[in-house]
C-alpha cells in the first residue's frame, strides 16, 4: 500500500518536483519512498507496507529495466499470477504483488487490467515505446488525479501532490463546485481545480507522444438472470463472501475489522471468524444519542464470535477533527460520517494495520431505505409539463418550511416527486442543494455562470446507461457508478490512510459484485423489505435481531450538533469577512439558513455542505496549524473513550 506520483514528458522531467510531490503523500505510511528517473519519466511512491515487507520496495522493473511501475493498493490474486508468470519464463525478484504488474504488461499490454483482482491505482512507464499507462481499479477504491498539457502529464494519488507544481494555478472549477453542492462530493472526472482530472473507476489512461486517451475497461452488467433454486443462490452467496473475505485476510501485519452492528460488517466479521485461527479484533464507534448508537448490536456479534472488541464514543467534543478532515480531503467533502469513520480508523490503527469492512453490501444487495422509497415512488405518475411545474414549486415551498419527518415534509416531497421522472426524483433525494436552492444562494456572478449547468444530468446519464430492467434496478446501478466511488469509498480511503491503516472490502470483490448484479431485483428489494437474499443467506451466521433491526447507517446527530455545540462555529465560519469576501454566496441567504435551522427547520445537510466547503478553502489557503488554531478555539478538544 502506498501513494504514487510522477511526471512524464517529451522533454526532460523535473526530478525535484516529483520528490516534492511524493513528500505530500503524508498519510500513506512511514515505510519508505522510492523513485525512478530517466530522460522522459520521473516516478515516485511512498509506502505503507502490508505484504512482502522484506522485498516489496518500489518502483519495480521487468528483466531489462525497460518497463517500470509504481503501485498503490493490493492485488489479492498475486500468488496465482506469480505462478502463471513464472511458468511463462518471467523472472520475479520479489515475493509480493507489485512486481506482477510489469510482467503482466509484457504479456498482455493494456489488457493486463483484466487479470487483476484487487484495489489499485498504478502507473507503468514503457521506456521503449514512450508510453505511460495509468489505471484505476474497477470500483474506485484507490484514487488517481492527473493533468496534462501538450508535452507532459502529471499524476498522483493525492491532489496535494499536484499542487506542488508551481505551474498549477489552483483555480477552483465553478462546475465542480456546482456539482459538489448537489452531491456533497466532486464527481469524477472533475476535480475541484480547473485542468485537473480524476481518472474514473474502471478506466485506464494512455499517454503517448503528448496525446492522452482515456477508456473504460470494466462495466457492471445488471442484466438479470433466471433464478430457479433460491437455496442454491443462498449457498453460492455464502461461498463467494467467504472466499472474498479469505483472500483479503492475507497480511504480514495485524488485521481486524470495523463492526458497526449492521448486517454487512457483521457478516464480514462472521466470515473472518470462521476462517481465522485467532480471535478477530473488532472496532466500533458509538454515540451518546441512542438514535445513532449501534454499540449494543455490535457487541451481540462480538460476543457470538468472541472477538477482541474495542469501542469509542464520538461526541461533539471530539470535533477538533474537522480542520484535520478538511486538510486530509483534497477536495470539499461533506459526508458527515467522515467523523466517525476517521475515529474508528484511529481506534483501529492502535491495534492493527489492516481492517476489513462491510462497504458495498448496500449497493449490491439493495440495503438503503431510499430504495424502498424509490420503489414506492414508482406508483406516483409523472404529471404533464405545466401541472408538474406548479406541483414542483408548491412542493419546494412545503418541504423547505416544514420539519424533518413531519407529515408536511412528506407531502412536499410527494408533490416534488410527481413533477419529475424517476432519475430526477432520485437525484433530488440524493441532493444537499436542489437546482432551485443553488440558484437562490449563489451570488449574481456565480448564478449567471452556472444557471444553465444541470448537475442532475450526471445521474440522468448513469440511469440511461444501466442495463437493469426496472427503475429500481437502475437506481442500484446509479449508486454503484456515482455515490459508491464518489462519496463512500473516498471517505473510507482518506480516513483510513490518514491513520496509516489499510481498509479492505469483501463485498466489493468484483466476482461477488458481478454475481450479485445478475440477481433479479425482487431478490434484493420487495414489499418494503431490503437485502432479502443476503439476509436469508447469512441468517445462520448472525443473531436474529441483527437481521431484523431497521438500518441505522453511519450517521451522526448533525442537526442537534449545529443547534448546540457547533452553533457558534457554524455562524463564525460561514458569516465572517473571509467567507463573505469569496463572493460565492448571498450572505443574507446563508444567515437565513442558519437562523431557520436554529428555530427548528432542518437545514443541517446544507449547512454542513457549506461549512465543509469553507473549511476546505481555509485549509488549502493556509498552513494546517493556522487553520487548527482558528477553528479549534470553538471546539472542546477533549475525547471520550470506552
Amino acid at each position: 500500500m502506498c501513494g504514487i506520483a510522477g511526471m512524464v514528458s517529451t522533454c526532460q522531467p523535473d526530478p525535484d518536483l516529483v520528490r516534492r510531490m511524493c513528500e505530500e503523500i503524508v498519510h500513506r505510511g512511514p515505510d519508505g519512498t522510492g523513485f525512478h528517473f530517466d530522460e522522459h519519466a520521473a516516478l515516485g511512491m511512498r509506502r505503507l507496507a502490508i505484504v512482502d515487507l522484506a522485498t516489496g520496495d518500489q518502483p519495480v522493473y521487468n528483466e531489462d529495466g525497460q518497463v517500470v511501475a509504481v503501485f498503490n493498493g493490493e492485488i489479492y490474486n498475486f500468488v496465482d499470477l506469480r505462478k502463471a508468470l513464472d511458468a511463462r519464463g518471467h523472472r520475479l525478484q520479489s515475493a509480493g504483488d507489485s512486481e506482477c504488474l510489469v510482467h503482466l504488461y509484457e504479456e498482455y499490454g493494456t489488457d493486463m487490467v483484466h487479470q487483476l483482482r484487487g484495489m489499485f491505482a498504478f502507473a507503468i512507464w514503457d521506456r521503449k515505446h514512450g508510453r505511460l499507462l495509468l489505471a484505476r481499479d474497477r470500483v474506485g477504491k484507490k484514487p488517481l488525479y492527473w493533468r496534462s498539457d501538450n508535452d507532459s502529464i502529471w499524476f498522483g494519488s493525492e491532489l496535494k501532490s499536484l499542487e506542488r507544481d508551481p505551474r498549477l494555478r489552483r483555480d477552483v472549477d465553478p462546475i465542480a463546485l456546482h456539482h459538489y453542492l448537489s452531491y456533497q462530493y466532486v464527481p469524477a472526472p472533475w476535480s475541484i481545480y480547473k485542468g485537473v482530472n480524476k481518472l474514473p473507476p474502471g478506466h485506464l489512461l494512455i499517454w503517448e507522444g503528448g496525446q492522452v486517451t482515456v477508456r473504460r475497461y470494466w462495466e457492471l452488467s445488471s442484466t438479470p438472470r433466471q433464478v430457479t433454486n433460491e437455496a442454491e443462490e443462498e449457498e453460492r452467496l455464502r461461498e463467494l463472501l467467504l472466499e472474498a473475505t479469505r483472500i483479503r485476510m492475507a497480511s504480514e501485519r495485524p488485521i481486524g475489522a470495523f463492526l458497526s452492528g449492521g448486517i454487512d460488517s457483521s457478516a464480514v466479521v462472521a466470515a473472518m471468524a470462521m476462517q481465522s485461527p485467532q480471535p478477530v479484533k473488532t472496532f466500533c464507534i458509538g454515540f451518546e444519542e441512542s438514535k445513532y448508537d449501534e454499540r449494543r448490536k455490535a457487541r451481540m456479534v462480538a460476543d457470538r464470535y468472541d472477538t477482541d472488541h474495542h469501542e469509542l464514543v464520538v461526541t461533539s467534543r471530539l470535533l477538533d477533527v474537522l480542520p484535520r478532515i478538511a486538510w486530509h480531503f483534497d477536495e470539499p467533502f461533506a459526508d458527515s460520517s467522515a467523523i466517525p469513520s476517521f475515529y474508528v480508523a484511529h481506534l483501529g490503527q492502535q491495534h492493527v494495520a489492516v481492517a476489513l469492512n462491510g462497504d458495498g453490501g448496500d449497493e449490491s444487495f439493495g440495503g438503503y431505505q431510499r430504495y424502498i422509497l424509490m420503489g414506492k415512488s414508482g406508483w406516483i405518475p409523472q404529471m404533464p409539463g405545466a401541472v408538474a411545474a406548479i406541483s414542483g414549486r408548491i412542493g419546494d415551498l412545503i418541504a423547505e418550511r416544514s420539519t424533518s419527518g413531519s407529515l408536511f415534509r412528506r407531502l412536499g416531497w410527494l408533490m416534488q416527486f410527481a413533477a419529475e421522472r424517476p432519475s430526477q426524483r432520485y437525484a433530488r433525494l440524493m441532493s444537499a442543494f436542489t437546482p432551485k436552492s443553488k440558484i437562490e444562494i449563489y451570488s449574481d456572478e456565480l448564478r449567471d455562470l452556472l444557471v444553465e449547468v444541470d448537475s442532475y444530468r450526471l445521474l440522468d446519464e448513469a440511469f440511461q446507461q444501466s442495463r437493469a430492467e426496472t427503475d429500481l434496478g437502475r437506481i442500484l446501478d446509479v449508486d454503484i457508478a456515482t455515490y459508491l466511488p464518489g462519496e463512500l469509498l473516498v471517505k473510507v480511503d482518506i480516513t483510513t490512510m490518514a491513520n496509516s491503516l489499510e481498509a479492505r472490502s469483501p463485498f466489493l470483490d468484483h466476482h461477488l459484485m458481478e454475481w450479485a448484479a445478475g440477481l433479479p431485483i425482487d431478490y434484493k428489494v420487495r414489499n418494503g423489505k431490503t437485502k432479502l437474499l443476503l439476509k436469508r443467506a447469512i441468517s445462520p451466521w448472525l443473531p436474529k435481531e441483527i437481521l431484523t433491526s431497521p438500518k441505522q447507517g453511519f450517521g451522526v446527530p448533525l442537526a442537534s450538533w449545529l443547534r448546540g455545540e457547533l452553533r457558534e462555529l457554524a455562524f463564525d465560519v460561514l458569516t465572517d469577512d473571509t467567507a463573505r469576501h469569496r463572493g460565492l454566496f448571498r450572505p443574507a441567504v446563508v444567515r437565513d439558513l442558519l437562523h431557520h435551522h436554529i428555530a427548528g427547520a432542518d437545514h443541517s445537510v446544507r449547512l454542513w455542505t457549506l461549512l465543509q466547503l469553507e473549511l476546505w478553502y481555509r485549509a488549502r489557503a493556509a498552513p494546517q496549524d493556522h487553520l487548527m488554531a482558528k477553528v479549534s478555539s470553538a471546539v472542546d478538544m477533549n475525547t471520550t473513550l470506552t
